[in-house]
């Protein structure tokens, strides 16, 4: 089961596997209607952790889009293919996308939806994956993450928040916050200058 390898990862892994539960179907539901994924072709995920967003982007995207899931951790990557049959979840860092974009024939990608645990990252990794993420985006592509409503005031998340997005994307809003997540959290929907 999906939810038991994520929890168990949880304990084992917690720098990368940030969350004290996994996320909601609501959640899923909401930041990958927020990607306003149809007619987009080629989608990207961070992070595949329990599938739930996943799912919820196999279900939404049009039937002729590609898309794949970078997840770093191998128990959940394994967890993630097992659950979600006929999605592509790949075992390796968000740092790789370009890498794997290439080997799909695409240079970019129209969007780039979210699971990690950006507060859980040193500076230098978050800067490295926000790098990774603005050069694999095409212009105007959509970058959609979300962050726990405390994550704000904690040091490595308002810095994430209030000065990295910022810096890299032309628009950075923020939505929500969505209540039925565990603990509840604000979507940010992030678009690269045209």
């Amino acid at each position: 089961m999906a939810w038991l390898a994520f929890m168990r990862e949880v304990i084992r892994n917690n720098k990368t596997t940030g969350a004290i539960a996994p996320s909601s179907r609501e959640l899923a539901e909401k930041i990958v209607q927020m990607a306003d994924i149809r007619g987009k072709k080629m989608l990207v995920e961070f992070g595949a952790g329990d599938g739930v967003f996943t799912r919820e982007i196999m279900r939404q995207k049009d039937p002729d889009a590609e898309f794949f899931s970078l997840e770093i951790n191998p128990a959940l990557a394994e967890a993630c293919r097992k659950s979600c049959p006929g999605a592509a979840i790949i075992t390796d860092s968000a740092e790789n996308v370009r890498k794997h974009l290439r080997a799909l024939g695409h240079e970019r990608c129209d969007a780039i939806i979210s699971g990690l645990p950006w507060s859980r990252f040193d500076d230098g990794l978050q800067d490295r994956i926000l790098a990774a993420t603005c050069d694999a985006l095409a212009p105007g592509g959509m970058f959609l993450t979300f962050a726990y409503v405390m994550t704000p005031y904690l040091p490595a998340g308002k810095r994430f928040l209030r000065l990295r997005l910022p810096a890299c994307f032309a628009s950075v809003r923020r939505s929500g916050p969505v209540w039925n997540n565990v603990p509840p959290c604000h979507v940010y929907i992030c678009t690269k200058e045209k």
